[in-house]
């Protein structure tokens, strides 16, 4: 027998039991097809969160007050971050390219009969560019000027626009904060995220107005900034933290405030993705495993069943090797078979969990390319035990079994 031969002998056995071979194959489908959805589903998940923290501005540092250590009741050294801290920051640390002082609270917003419950973001309107929120589907942000004048303006967030306006045209209308009316004056474009920290779900007035008539208080809760280019995000940051260093410590000489570099974040985010990634695809791998020991299993029986045919096989010139390679074969051929169709469920699963999830589907070659070849060598591993058994069978002894 050629090498066609013993695969037309491997394709004719599995043929021969479809449900047993179908029933064998069960744990590479499943194996495969979850190797290839985790995967995609992880670097999906793991693409939607870089582009959420992109979103928020690549280039953006953040300092806020280190409530942790105590901070609000200790005088001038305190974690509270005031109007002086982002002028020393100004003046000390050139590669700053925009600043602005942030104030934060959490409010209901009504618009008729509708109403939500949102961050409100007093800033100054450089934000716009710190936060990568130029992009509008209308409007404009307001200027220095309604800052100045403390203006009641605002920018809303994609989901807050949607909730309040279900859509519809928002510019010129007002708004009520606390109680009071806000001009609609801006609505950003979406730009996704989910959570608390959700760019979609916040608006944004000017600082003057949040001091004076939203939130009625001098400190601020954080200070944002952007520099020009990642590659002094670093030396910036360490800048800043000097800067602050002079007059926001404890008593104690502790730090009271925390300075956050977004591309820390998304290196952390990237990382976390890929570690969660690689887990989700192990797990996966265990039901490959189980497959193959499935294969195993199912081809030492075909062995024993098919006894007398190897030894008349042997008996007729049949050679160790051609044993060997026939039921190699059989093995390969089944996980091959099962990696295809799972292949297919795996595409199938992902789409249908990515839309729930709102994640795009991220099936790569890569990933198919590494499930598929897995379940190869699990064919190649599992099969060699059986193959051996019956390639070292003597012609006598199996014509002689039942």
């Amino acid at each position: 027998m050629n090498f066609g031969d013993s695969f037309e002998s491997a394709i004719s056995a599995i043929l021969a039991n479809k449900l047993r071979s179908a029933l064998t194959m069960l744990g590479v489908v499943i194996g495969v097809g979850s190797v290839i959805a985790m995967i995609a589903i992880g670097e999906g998940t793991k693409k939607k969160s870089v582009e959420s923290l992109e979103a928020m501005g690549a280039n953006m540092i953040t300092v806020m007050p280190d409530w942790r250590r105590g901070g609000q009741s200790q005088g001038q050294g305190s974690g509270q971050l005031e109007d002086e801290d982002v002028e020393a920051i100004k003046k000390e640390v050139p590669s700053v390219n925009l600043i602005t002082g942030v104030m934060r609270s959490n409010e209901t917003l009504k618009h008729g009969s509708m109403s939500t419950r949102t961050s409100v973001m007093g800033v100054e309107p450089q934000m716009a560019t710190i936060a990568n929120a130029t992009k509008l589907i209308a409007g404009s942000w307001f200027t220095a000027e309604d800052d100045a004048m403390a203006e009641r303006k605002a920018v809303l967030g994609y989901q807050v626009w949607d909730t309040l306006f279900a859509g519809e045209n928002a510019i010129g209308t007002t708004i009520k904060v606390k109680g009071q009316n806000f001009e609609v004056v801006g609505v950003i474009t979406y730009k996704g995220g989910s959570g608390m920290m959700s760019p979609d779900d916040r608006i944004y007035i000017p600082l003057e107005t949040a001091r004076r008539r939203v939130m009625g208080k001098k400190t601020l809760d954080q200070i944002s900034m952007s520099v020009a280019s990642t590659d002094i995000m670093v030396a910036t940051q360490a800048q800043v933290e000097a800067t602050l260093n002079k007059t926001r410590r404890s008593a104690t000489g502790e730090a009271q405030f925390r300075v956050f570099n977004q591309g820390e974040q998304l290196e952390a985010v990237q990382e976390q993705s890929e570690l969660l990634g690689f887990l989700l695809a192990g797990i996966a791998s265990v039901s490959l495993l189980v497959g193959g020991i499935g294969i195993m299993n199912i081809m030492l029986v075909s062995v024993t069943e098919r006894t007398r045919e190897i030894g008349l096989r042997k008996a007729l010139g049949a050679t160790r090797p051609v044993i060997l390679l026939q039921f190699m074969l059989e093995s390969v051929m089944m996980c091959l078979i099962g990696g295809v169709i799972g292949i297919g469920i795996g595409w199938v699963v992902t789409q249908v969990v990515s839309e729930r999830l709102k994640v795009p589907p991220m099936v790569n070659g890569t990933a198919v390319a590494l499930a598929f070849g897995f379940a190869a060598f699990v064919g190649l591993f599992f099969g060699i035990f059986p193959a051996m058994r019956a390639s070292n069978l003597e012609p006598i002894e199996a014509l002689r079994s039942d």
